[in-house]
């Protein structure tokens, strides 16, 4: 199984949130994760940073964040020029889906944790 690094953004310590569930199966399915969120802390073995940091080889951007909160992130996002983007539900933006076509990545409306579960990921 080949691993793929995942920014996932929107990241949070709850965990009854979606993208602490999605943390941590990406790690359980050996995939490097980088967490962002508005506050700082850790999920299992992941540290969530709040910086945008610039990172080398993310295949995938996957989104925790409603598309208004989306906005700050978009020439971030464009600028680590990831494989694809996963508009995970409640996150779908056709605006920002729109800036990845345009820049040669894969905007994909579904769901991380299910594409893991089912082996689409």
């Amino acid at each position: 199984m080949s691993t793929k690094k995942t920014l996932v953004l929107g990241a949070s310590e709850n965990p009854a949130r979606y993208s602490y569930l999605a943390v941590k199966k990406l790690r359980g399915y050996e995939h490097p994760v980088i967490a962002i969120g508005k506050k700082k802390g850790r999920i299992g073995d992941t540290e969530i940073i709040t910086e945008q940091k610039q990172f080398k080889d993310i295949d995938t951007v996957t989104l925790y964040l409603n598309p208004a909160n989306q906005q700050a992130y978009y020439n971030y996002i464009l600028s680590l020029h990831p494989k694809r983007i996963i508009f995970n539900p409640g996150a779908e933006n056709e605006e920002l889906y729109g800036l990845a076509l345009q820049n040669g990545i894969l905007p994909q409306e579904a769901c991380t944790l299910v594409l893991l579960g089912t082996g689409q990921y």
